[in-house]
């Protein structure tokens, strides 16, 4: 009697502990997940999730780390604009944005404090790949949906959203060979901001070509933070100590780039960059002076298709674990005006705002428009 009444205890305890793991957290399913146009799986290996379905309208909050470039400023505001579009503000009940720089340990703790308040959905784009394993248990435990995009995480636990990022580094590696029609030279090498996946993968795609066997490049590398006054320093810096490039590659802070090239009289080169409008502009301009670039788009617009996939996966619909979108590009035989690039506006904006498959389609003032609060 008294091994029946413990074996009973602890099949009780089994019941219960099985009820809250089946209510943890996204099981994985087969798929194929939803809206494949949209929410394409990056392979064929890609596993697909699918959480329990919640009843409408959800509290999602967008936990940005680092704000201070120009592609960090408009990814909030298009997060703004997009929460207010119809057929996607009737999905939300609350949408809060907060910047919390650098540091890790705050980004957390302010996913943390998202959570406990019960908001069902986090976006983020995280600090470093790495470090957000007890995040990620506490929001299952929640039935939180986290998608990290842009900076995404060295997991296969949460759903993400990104573009391939070593493929735009492979891509700018062979568009500055192809154009310049060598396997040697000296490259300038302009970074992003430090410790993150993003500039960790651009580079690492970018060396695999440059480094390949039979290409013998010197290649100087700077690290300009995506921000085109830092890149204009760094790359004004390389300049006077080098004197001479044959090419560049640069992650951001394109268009800083290229002013430092023209301030210090150096010739134009094959350069591939960002999609910064500053920069296309500068490539339509100066084309036929020699600045044969490549602009590839990393558009702050996946703030929204992370959204939406947040929103879907709450209405219980499978989603595949890790979601790719295409990468926009633009060269100087290709920039129209209207189109690609905006030749009329003088702030500087990201270009590539456009992912039609998705529903997902902003224009400048739309997203300009939008405040900056919840930026610092």
């Amino acid at each position: 009697m008294v091994w029946t009444l413990r074996f009973t205890g602890l099949a009780c305890v089994g019941l219960l502990l099985s009820s809250v793991s089946a209510l943890a957290g996204p099981k994985v399913v087969s798929g194929p997940g939803a809206d494949p146009g949209c929410f394409k799986p990056w392979s064929s290996e890609t596993k697909f999730f699918q959480w329990d379905k919640k009843p409408g309208p959800y509290k999602i909050a967008l936990v940005n780390g680092f704000v201070g470039n120009t592609w960090r400023i408009q990814m909030v505001k298009t997060a703004k604009a997009f929460a207010a579009q119809p057929g996607i503000k009737e999905n939300i009940k609350e949408f809060k944005v907060v910047s919390t720089g650098t540091d890790v340990a705050a980004q957390l703790g302010a996913m943390e404090d998202f959570i406990n308040q019960g908001f069902d959905a986090i976006v983020t784009i995280a600090v470093a790949p790495d470090g957000f394993d007890r995040i990620i248990r506490l929001a299952d435990k929640n039935n939180v949906v986290v998608v990290p995009f842009d900076n995404v995480l060295d997991t296969d636990k949460v759903m993400m959203v990104n573009e391939d990022q070593k493929e735009m580094g492979r891509m700018s590696a062979k568009w500055l060979i192809d154009e310049s029609g060598k396997k040697s030279g000296d490259i300038l090498e302009v970074r992003g901001l430090p410790g993150n996946s993003v500039d960790r993968d651009r580079h690492l795609g970018f060396r695999e070509v440059m480094e390949a066997p039979g290409n013998s490049f010197k290649i100087t590398e700077v690290v300009g933070n995506w921000d085109t006054g830092t890149s204009q320093k760094v790359t004004a810096d390389a300049l006077a100590v080098h004197g001479h490039f044959d090419g560049v590659f640069t992650q951001g802070g394109s268009d800083g780039t290229v002013q430092a090239m023209m301030a210090a009289k150096h010739p134009f080169v094959p350069m591939s960059g960002e999609g910064e409008n500053e920069f296309r502009k500068q490539i339509a301009d100066h084309a036929k002076d020699g600045l044969k670039g490549m602009s590839y788009g990393q558009s702050p617009a996946l703030v929204a298709i992370a959204t939406k996939a947040a929103i879907s996966a709450l209405q219980g619909n499978v989603m595949p674990q890790l979601i790719s979108i295409p990468i926009p590009v633009a060269t100087y035989k290709d920039l129209k005006p209207g189109e690609n690039y905006w030749p009329e506006l003088n702030a500087n904006f990201f270009a590539p705002n456009q992912f039609t498959p998705c529903g997902v389609n902003f224009t400048a003032p739309e997203i300009m428009s939008q405040s900056e609060k919840n930026t610092q």
